[in-house]
C-alpha cells in the first residue's frame, strides 16, 4: 500500500507538505498541489476511508431507503430509473451509495435511523416506502440530511412528480376523445394516490361528468393480478365504463389481459390508460396512453439537493421541487 512517505520521497517534499497538498490546504501552492496529486495518482495512492472519516467527520457515503410494497426491488420499472439517475449524479460528485436494509431484513434488527448512524451516512434519500412507518418518522426527525421522493414533510426537501397536473392532462385527453363513462383503478393510500385521485375527480367535475362510486376501485401499485380482478369487476357492471385508468403502466398489463380474455378489443371496445411511461408500455401494441415521468430529472435533482444539504447544511434551503411529466397520447384510447 502506498503511503504519504512514499509520495514525499517521489516528490522531494516533506510528508506534511504531501498531506496538506492532498487535503487542499491554502498554504500550499497550486503547482505543488498539482504535482503531488499527479505523483500520488501514478503511484496508485488511495486514502484510507476510515481515517478520512475520523478526520473530516464525513464518509462520502449516502444511504438509500427503498422499500417497495410489491417487493420488486430494483426491477421496479419507475424507481429503478430514478435510482440510477440518483446514483450517477452522486457518484459523479464523489459519493458512494449504500442501501438501507428494508423491514424484516435490517442489520441486527436495527431501525432505519440506527442503521444510518451505524454506517455513518452523510445523508439519506428516501423513496417508495411506507412514509407513515414510525421508523421512517424517526429518521425524518433526526439531524441527518434527508431528501424524499414523492412525499412531503414540512421540514425536509422533497422532489415530487406533478401528479395533479399529470392526472389532469390524462383525464382531459380522455374527455376530449369523447369518453364520459370513465373508471379509475387507483393505487393504495398514499400522497401520490391522493393527488391523482383528487385531480381525476376535479377534472371530470369541471367538465360536468359524474363518476359512479362503483367506477372507483383501490388496487396496489404494480399488481397485475389485482388489476386483472378489478378490471373484470368493472366489466361485469350493468353499465361498464368505456375507459379504465390504472394505477401505473405495469398494473395496466393485468387489466389488458382481462379485457382481451373476454374477446374485447383495445381501444375499439374498451380504452385503457396507465401512468409512469415505462419503456415496455411504449413498445406494446397498441402503445399505452400514459404520463411519462422525468425519472432522470427526479433522480438527479434528489442527489444534487441532498449533496447541497451535506456540504452546506446552514445555507441550503429546504424546498419542495415539482417535476412535470409529459402526456403520451399513445393508441389505447379510442375516439368516440
Amino acid at each position: 500500500m502506498v503511503s504519504l512517505k512514499d509520495i514525499s520521497k517521489a516528490c522531494g517534499v516533506s510528508v506534511a507538505t504531501v498531506s496538506k497538498a492532498l487535503n487542499d490546504h491554502s498554504d500550499i501552492s497550486q503547482e505543488t498541489k498539482r504535482h503531488v496529486r499527479e505523483v500520488a495518482e501514478e503511484l496508485g495512492y488511495r486514502p484510507n476511508a476510515a481515517a478520512q472519516a475520523l478526520k473530516t467527520n464525513r464518509t462520502n457515503n449516502i444511504g438509500v431507503l427503498f422499500v417497495d410494497e410489491a417487493n420488486s426491488g430494483l426491477t421496479h420499472d419507475y424507481f429503478n430509473h430514478v435510482l440510477d439517475s440518483f446514483k450517477r449524479k452522486a457518484e459523479d460528485s464523489g459519493f458512494d451509495i449504500t442501501f438501507i436494509n428494508g423491514a424484516g431484513n435490517r442489520l441486527n434488527n436495527m431501525s432505519y435511523l440506527s442503521h444510518a448512524i451505524y454506517r455513518g451516512f452523510d445523508g439519506v434519500m428516501i423513496a417508495c416506502v411506507d412514509f407513515s412507518d414510525t421508523q421512517v418518522g424517526e429518521l425524518i426527525a433526526s439531524n441527518i440530511p434527508v431528501v424524499t421522493i414523492d412525499h412531503l414533510f414540512h421540514n425536509r426537501t422533497a422532489i415530487v412528480s406533478d401528479n395533479v397536473k399529470g392526472m389532469r392532462d390524462l383525464t382531459t385527453y380522455v374527455y376530449e376523445q369523447g369518453h364520459r363513462k370513465i373508471a379509475y383503478i387507483h393505487g393504495m393510500e398514499s400522497s401520490v394516490t391522493q393527488g391523482r385521485l383528487s385531480s381525476f375527480y376535479r377534472t371530470l367535475q369541471e367538465h360536468g361528468v359524474a363518476v359512479p362510486d362503483e367506477y372507483i376501485i383501490a388496487s396496489p401499485y404494480r399488481d397485475t393480478e389485482a388489476a386483472y380482478r378489478a378490471t373484470n369487476q368493472l366489466l361485469d357492471l350493468p353499465d361498464p365504463p368505456t375507459c379504465i385508468f390504472f394505477p401505473d403502466d405495469f398494473a395496466a398489463f393485468g387489466g389488458i389481459n382481462a379485457i382481451r380474455q373476454r374477446g374485447l378489443r383495445i381501444p375499439e371496445d374498451v380504452s385503457v390508460v396507465g401512468y409512469d411511461g415505462i419503456e415496455i408500455a411504449r413498445r406494446i401494441s397498441p402503445v399505452l396512453t400514459t404520463i411519462v415521468q422525468d425519472t432522470d430529472k427526479i433522480g438527479s435533482l434528489a442527489a444534487s439537493k441532498l449533496i447541497d444539504l451535506i456540504n452546506n447544511p446552514k445555507g441550503t434551503l429546504i424546498e419542495q421541487i415539482v417535476v412535470n411529466g409529459e402526456l403520451e397520447k399513445g393508441e389505447s384510447v379510442a375516439k368516440i
